[in-house]
């Protein structure tokens, strides 16, 4: 598989959000050359001038010293893909930095003791950190010729950091703030922890006490889930399993039915920002009415929104039926529904979106992927699906007057 479209928009969060009450980010599409699929993705930086932000990396994992550890920032500066380099300069990717072995080298090594602190520049992107080996990143030239990289895409057997232990966290920062948040959304490898103060001091991705055993072990014994993780490596997400055969492609199938079948007897209601819609069931759409033309982006022409039966992958991927364009009507309804059917509440409640995250992932039909990952967390938020922001229950902070971001690789 060739990951380097993904590429394209490596970052957490873009625009404002799905036009939800509590959505803190809109999020972005990135796309593999076999599918496109939904994840957090930030906005992209403005060209308003905006200084460097301290950067603390530290190293508390007790697995790995400092000297094990190496640290990657890549992304995009709103005009080309870039990367930051060990004193904290935006250098443009090039084909050319590939050395003799056909990777770059765009690793940034920790200080040998203690904190290491550099200057993070405007831009978009990834945190990636890498523990006893360093990522094999090759620069490529895209589809129109520009230089990109091809991103580690551990949930792929056959890509060469397969073997690496790593993980990364994603952000933007520009004139108008910094935007982070950790994500499992593609796969759970490291304990990495966000610090952001600012106008405030906030941390999110902080898990319990002896929590990354027991999201492997808990996913382990999730029936269906089982074969997403790794050896003691990672644990990938169910919608890459679906590629590998390591998932069931019709998992999510009697929760959909489940639903559709509830409101073709009653109404489910959505409330967004644009106002609360009512849906109901006929035959296989689920057609929902009401305010329209109100979102924050909404241009959308007068009528009935109708989805259908989405699939497993739709509900995973939250793609597909379930794709949410940034209209500020159908975009936030599906990212309700999507986030509704990975809680398995979207039967049971109907009204939506549910705020009481007790009621989320109680069916055992479920994304227990996600569900394990929440739990496993100190404030019990996560980024187990693109969608999980929907209510704000997404690994997430946000700062529009940032002092410095700190990133913690946490006790394993």
């Amino acid at each position: 598989m060739d990951h380097t479209n993904e590429s394209a928009h490596p970052t957490p969060h873009k625009e404002p959000p799905h036009d939800l009450p509590s959505h803190p980010a809109r999020r972005t599409r990135r796309r593999c050359r076999h599918r496109r699929r939904r994840r957090p993705g930030p906005r992209r930086p403005t060209p308003r001038a905006a200084g460097t932000l301290p950067l603390h990396l530290v190293n508390t994992s007790g697995a790995y010293a400092n000297g094990s550890v190496w640290v990657y920032i890549l992304g995009n500066d709103g005009t080309q893909q870039v990367r930051v380099t060990p004193d904290g300069k935006l250098a443009p990717v090039a084909v050319a930095d590939n050395g003799p072995d056909g990777f770059t080298d765009y690793a940034i090594p920790l200080a040998a003791t203690g904190t290491t602190t550099l200057q993070l520049p405007p831009m978009s992107g990834r945190i990636y950190t890498s523990l006893g080996a360093k990522l094999k990143i090759k620069a490529v030239a895209d589809g129109n010729g520009k230089p990109a990289l091809a991103y580690p895409a551990g949930w792929v057997a056959s890509d060469p950091n397969y073997d690496v232990l790593h993980d990364c966290a994603e952000f933007t920062y520009n004139s108008a703030g910094m935007f982070c948040n950790t994500t499992m959304v593609d796969m759970f490898s490291v304990p990495l922890a966000l610090r952001l103060t600012g106008s405030g001091d906030q941390t999110t991705g902080t898990l319990k006490d002896g929590a990354r055993a027991r999201i492997f072990s808990e996913v382990k014994a999730a029936a269906g889930f089982d074969r997403l993780v790794v050896d003691d490596r990672r644990v990938i997400a169910p919608g890459h399993g679906l590629d590998s055969g390591l998932f069931a492609a019709d998992y999510f199938a009697p929760a959909v039915d489940a639903a559709w079948s509830a409101y073709a007897g009653k109404d489910l209601t959505v409330t967004t920002n644009a106002g609360t819609f009512t849906g109901r069931v006929s035959g296989d759409q689920l057609t929902f009415t009401g305010p329209q033309g109100r979102g924050t982006r909404s241009a959308a022409p007068a009528g009935p929104i109708a989805f259908g039966k989405p699939s497993t992958r739709d509900v995973l991927f939250c793609d597909g039926i379930l794709a949410a364009p940034n209209d500020g009507v159908r975009g936030p309804l599906a990212a309700v529904l999507g986030a509704a059917l990975n809680r398995s509440t979207l039967a049971t409640h109907p009204a939506q979106p549910g705020t009481d995250p007790a009621a989320f992932y109680q069916q055992q039909v479920t994304n227990h992927y996600a569900r394990v990952m929440h739990g496993a967390t100190q404030d019990g938020k996560a980024y187990g699906f693109a969608f999980d922001d929907v209510a704000g229950f997404a690994s997430y902070v946000e700062d529009h007057a940032p002092k410095e971001l700190t990133l913690t690789l946490t006790p394993f």
